[in-house]
């Protein structure tokens, strides 16, 4: 049996081009993957920026220069996206020359594509419910300007994000996050709801799709899901071996930094 697995870009293919890039993306879409995953921050003017990181990470980022001469703020590797303007995150290079993009860049890019939006927004238990609020409205404002909700889902840990839009942005998907550290007694992340079944909680709190971290994706969890017919996104596999043992699982899709491989495995296997 040929197996079916939905191949979705990591931060567009960020094994192979810098990650959250317009270049990024354009580089996943010339692989043909199935959904491009990226992550949104909010800038302090109310700009919906990519980023994966709260705070701009040296790790991936590097300052080219201040905004403006003397700009007190600068430099602006290490600091909150939120306290920085789109004026100063424009200045930032992230890899290769390429800038952070705005949603709206991203989206203009991948409009045109037959590809689907897995947006994922950053925010943590720290945020009020009132920010979270205003940052997913932020977000599905730009997804309505480019047309994009119906081929767009919202994706976050922090549940509250998945509440929010249950209820006043029904039409989107609502992806479900998990891993180890949001699987804990208490815990601050899945919106008041118990850990103890994932599953279970991601269906009470409207969720249209699961999708946990690799390390606690198993048979089980991934049956259980489908009985609630619920689709299972598992998240980031890098190794051949490991992409088949999630295909052997019936898993839906495949989170991954080198979409490549993943589309050789499957291609073999036709």
């Amino acid at each position: 049996m040929i197996p079916i697995v939905e191949v979705h870009g990591h931060r567009g293919a960020r094994g192979l081009r810098p990650e959250n890039t317009l270049p990024g993306f354009a580089h996943a879409l010339d692989l043909g993957v199935d959904a491009i995953e990226l992550d949104v921050g909010l800038s302090a003017d109310g700009t919906v920026v990519l980023n994966h990181d709260q705070v701009l990470s040296p790790r991936n980022l590097a300052d080219t220069g201040p905004a403006q001469p003397d700009d007190p703020d600068f430099p602006y590797v290490g600091k909150p996206i939120r306290e920085l303007t789109l004026a100063q995150l424009r200045t930032v290079d992230a890899g290769g020359g390429a800038g952070i993009p705005t949603l709206a860049e991203a989206c203009a890019l991948l409009a045109p594509a037959d590809v689907t939006l897995s947006v994922e927004l950053k925010t943590d238990p720290t945020w009020t419910d009132e920010e979270t609020a205003l940052f997913t409205a932020a977000v599905v404002d730009v997804l309505k300007t480019y047309g994009l909700t119906r081929r767009a889902r919202l994706l976050a840990f922090d549940w509250r994000i998945l509440a929010e839009a249950r209820r006043h942005y029904p039409d989107l998907g609502r992806v479900a996050l998990i891993e180890r550290k949001t699987l804990v007694p208490d815990s601050p992340w899945l919106a008041g709801l118990s850990p103890d079944d994932p599953v279970a909680a991601a269906v009470a709190i409207g969720a249209t799709a699961l999708s946990p971290e690799h390390a606690v994706t198993t048979p089980e969890l991934v049956d259980e899901a489908h009985t609630f017919a619920l689709p299972v996104i598992v998240w980031t596999v890098n190794d051949p071996g490991d992409m088949a043992r999630f295909i052997d699982y019936r898993a839906d899709a495949i989170v991954t930094d080198y979409p490549d491989r993943l589309q050789s495995l499957l291609a073999a296997a036709v």
